[in-house]
């Protein structure tokens, strides 16, 4: 339960949820940002309460004259990964985005910014050790975070098995790997990604069918994971837009 204060992702969360199912609304400033977003709630039924100023302080510091109350401020919509693999059916381009120990919440919102922006239909994540940084993720992701469907697991190992057995292909990201535009992402694809500064655990990297990475030539290492998950998804959908 908290409250969430970025306009985008208080707009967004209101267009994900059920009508009446979120809030109220609490405004203290209504400016024509804030106005939309009012306009916007009484239309999907969500209630509006004018508040002081300093209440607002109190109950959403960061706020820009307006925060919604949610009982859920986790970010992504939870899903299983058993419920998913049901739903998949006969479809043969699903894209999946596996997080290995990504900690930063400015990271794991840019990075479901990327998910959202490429059409990753799942992240599958560890069981979740970053939901009191919500309000950072879901800002961070501006807004993305109400749309990305999650599913948090303790056994990624497991889970890698799982969508083997369904036909995926599961590629690890990691600097030492082939360009990422060898290889054929077309098809169930699974993209793993490891934590800030360790990379991919190893047991999960030697369950990966191969290991790519975004060739760079500059003098820093390697790129922030935030980043390179956009590169890597954009190449996936540049490999099925051009197929």
């Amino acid at each position: 339960m908290g409250y969430l204060s970025g306009f985008h992702a208080i707009e967004e969360r209101i267009k994900a949820s059920p009508p009446g199912q979120t809030g109220p609304l609490l405004v203290a400033k209504a400016g024509p940002r804030a106005r939309e977003i009012v306009d916007l709630a009484v239309e999907r039924k969500i209630q509006v309460n004018r508040v002081g100023t300093h209440e607002l302080d109190r109950l959403a510091p960061d706020h820009r004259g307006i925060a919604l109350y949610t009982e859920d401020t986790g970010a992504g919509y939870e899903v299983t990964l058993a419920s998913f693999l049901l739903s998949l059916e006969d479809r043969k381009d699903a894209l999946v985005v596996i997080l290995d120990e990504v900690t930063d919440p400015h990271n794991y919102g840019a990075i479901l910014r990327s998910c959202d922006q490429f059409g990753v239909d799942l992240v599958i994540t560890r069981t979740r050790r970053i939901a009191k940084y919500a309000e950072i993720v879901s800002k961070t992701s501006a807004g993305a975070d109400s749309w990305v469907p999650v599913a948090e697991t303790a056994n990624l190992p497991r889970a890698m098995e799982s969508l083997k057995e369904a036909g995926f292909w599961i590629y690890g990201a990691d600097m030492g790997g082939d360009p990422v535009w060898s290889k054929d992402l077309r098809g169930r694809t699974a993209i793993i990604l490891g934590g800030e500064g360790t990379g991919i655990t190893r047991l999960l990297k030697e369950k990966c069918d191969a290991v790519v990475a975004v060739p760079s030539r500059g003098r820093i290492d390697s790129l922030n994971v935030s980043v390179a998950a956009g590169v890597l998804l954009y190449e996936v959908t540049r490999q099925r837009l051009k197929a």
